[in-house]
């Protein structure tokens, strides 16, 4: 007699074969008809024969093993193991992702692949090892920023900052800013928006889990020309912590060792040319800002700031600073 759930053999099939199966885990007809009985399904060989046809048919790349031990895997998957495996990587490092929500999205992850690869996700980036976000209001920031670009409004929030009592207080007094949305980036391990400032007619950036009480406005976006004349990957190779200081080509003087150093932070298309055996010349773009000159500061004698004098001036300055304090 067939049970409540036979109208869904085949897609309980389907399930079987992606949870349970892979290039080393192979079901023969015996095994998926075993499997289906579990959810109260009656199949036999020559139907599981003719549901695997119809599937294949239907795209789904199911591989039929011949030999002493014949049987059926699922041999393409959306995600490749390496794939998800980076995907698992990137959530697990990412601090803005909460613990809660980093575990929920590799559940999900593991939902893409067999029951036997998806142990290979657990991996070792343990996510207990590092700073993680408290709260998930980014992930509703984020998709209201969508919304508004898709609906080409502005948005309106409050704007906050981190106190010496490790609290989110409300800058300005609680008022709220008015923005117009026109990309999102994803930089020194945080996520920023930016939007067109009508009042300061300028394009501006803010962290968007510092955003709070975020709602979206009925008034088209505006900016849309600035946005335009505003280079992004030029801002983010830039800008030191996302401070901005005033722009400046600055060059820089250092020891051959540190080359790696200053490429993996300004790109491989970076300006640099050899002065002698020892030392290379780099001139880059900034914001000159304390995030600036503190990354120069941890480079030690490595590297100098060769140009031009005002920002060397800035720096000497900045180091005097340090000094008074000590």
């Amino acid at each position: 007699m067939a049970g409540p759930n036979q109208k869904m053999k085949i897609l309980y099939l389907l399930q079987i074969l992606r949870e349970r199966t892979d290039e080393n885990h192979i079901m023969s007809a015996t095994d998926l008809s075993n499997a289906l009985k579990e959810y109260g399904i009656s199949a036999e060989r020559k139907s599981i024969y003719s549901d695997i046809e119809a599937l294949q048919s239907f795209g789904v790349y199911i591989v039929q093993k011949k030999g002493s031990t014949p049987g059926y895997y699922i041999a393409s998957r959306e995600f490749e193991i390496a794939e998800l495996k980076l995907l698992v990587d990137a959530a697990q490092a990412s601090k803005f992702i909460t613990k809660k929500k980093t575990e929920e999205l590799i559940k999900k992850l593991e939902g893409l692949t067999s029951k036997y690869e998806a142990h290979q996700l657990q991996r070792d980036v343990y996510i207990y090892n590092r700073t993680k976000a408290q709260n998930e209001t980014i992930f509703y920031n984020v998709d209201y920023i969508h919304d508004a670009m898709f609906s080409n409004v502005q948005i309106q929030f409050q704007y906050s900052e981190w106190t010496v009592k490790k609290e989110l207080k409300l800058k300005k007094g609680g008022e709220f800013y008015v923005v117009s949305p026109w990309a999102l980036t994803w930089a020194d391990e945080n996520y920023y928006l930016i939007a067109y400032d009508e009042k300061a007619d300028m394009i501006k950036h803010y962290r968007v889990d510092k955003m709070q009480r975020m709602e979206l406005l009925e008034e088209a976006r505006l900016g849309k020309e600035r946005f335009h004349e505003f280079d992004l990957a030029a801002f983010a190779k830039k800008t030191f912590g996302m401070y901005g200081g005033e722009d400046a080509k600055v060059t820089l003087y250092g020891k051959n060792g540190l080359a790696g150093v200053v490429i993996d932070r300004f790109g491989q298309d970076v300006f640099m040319m050899p002065v002698d055996e020892e030392h290379f010349r780099a001139v880059v773009t900034v914001s000159v800002s304390q995030q600036f000159f503190g990354w120069v500061t941890g480079l030690g004698t490595g590297i100098q700031i060769a140009g031009p004098e005002h920002v060397r001036e800035k720096y000497q300055e900045y180091l005097k600073g340090l000094l008074e304090n000590y």
